[in-house]
């Protein structure tokens, strides 16, 4: 039963992993013949200024989202997941960005960060018309809010299926001992939450080595070198300077760190299979 997915599974996933691999050893622009050098791609690419920028810069991504969206989706998700009709309103209006591509968003907040005639010229707010993404201290944070605003819907639809499946009986013996909204929080939602926030932030930080379509479209990498996150760097590398034997570097370099920090955090947390009410 499971040999046509081990199968599709090692035609569209193993079998183009080898062949990277095997691309991060050779010198090829994508057009001559392929010619052999070693170790010669991992040396320059691990010593390249611009990849240890790269990196430094998807770090940071990955901190910033994780903490700006944690907090929000945990909020939103314990919000939507009572009962009532407008938070049933508030659930579908949160979800609308999960249903817009990536380039889309990035074309809308370009227009609507824009000095020119951006959002500060439509709302007559000259504290907005700066050049949010021209200028080097602010475009890295623009980015951020961004990619928030586009995948804390995804976040908060996992805390609110958490909270869903929390019994009601906990929330009820906790009244009756007289504990408060942010108690029952604090004491109850939270620790039956911490499966549920353990599969977010490895979702969040792992998918922070994929943001390429919307920094793409919404900076080019710049100003400068300034959003040049990596999986950016693994493109222009390639497609731009025509070095494929280096952009493959960068994807191994990518793929090695997803699958480090998705099994470090499953193996700090003890992560294991079973229910969270395990214990109650």
């Amino acid at each position: 039963m499971a040999a046509p997915a081990l199968i599709f599974f090692g035609v569209f996933a193993l079998v183009p992993l080898v062949g990277v691999v095997v691309l991060s050893f050779v010198h090829w622009d994508g057009i001559a013949p392929m010619t052999w050098a070693a170790w010669d791609n991992w040396s320059d690419v691990l010593t390249d200024p611009a990849t240890l920028n790269a990196v430094w810069l998807s770090v940071k991504v990955m901190v910033f989202s994780w903490l700006v969206q944690t907090p929000i989706s945990l909020l939103l998700g314990v919000l939507v997941a009572g009962r009532g009709r407008y938070r049933a309103l508030l659930g579908v209006l949160y979800f609308l960005p999960m249903l817009l591509s990536s380039a889309a968003i990035a074309i809308a907040f370009k227009a609507l960060l824009d000095p020119n005639f951006g959002m500060s010229l439509a709302l007559d707010a000259t504290w907005l018309a700066k050049d949010w993404l021209g200028d080097a201290d602010l475009a890295l944070y623009v980015v951020v809010f961004v990619i928030a605003w586009q995948f804390v819907p995804f976040h908060t639809l996992l805390y609110q299926a958490g909270v869903r499946q929390i019994p009601a009986s906990l929330y009820e013996a906790a009244q009756l001992d007289g504990a408060g909204t942010v108690r029952q929080f604090l004491h109850i939602t939270l620790p039956q939450l911490r499966y549920t926030i353990i599969t977010s932030s490895t979702l969040m930080m792992v998918g922070s080595l994929t943001y390429f379509d919307l920094v793409f479209v919404l900076t080019g990498g710049g100003p400068g070198d300034a959003t040049r996150m990596l999986p950016l760097h693994m493109y222009l590398t390639g497609f731009s300077s025509d070095e494929m034997g280096k952009a493959s570097t960068l994807a191994v370099l990518l793929v090695v760190t997803g699958l480090t920090l998705a099994l470090g955090l499953s193996r700090w947390a003890n992560f294991r299979r079973g229910s969270q009410l395990e214990g109650v």
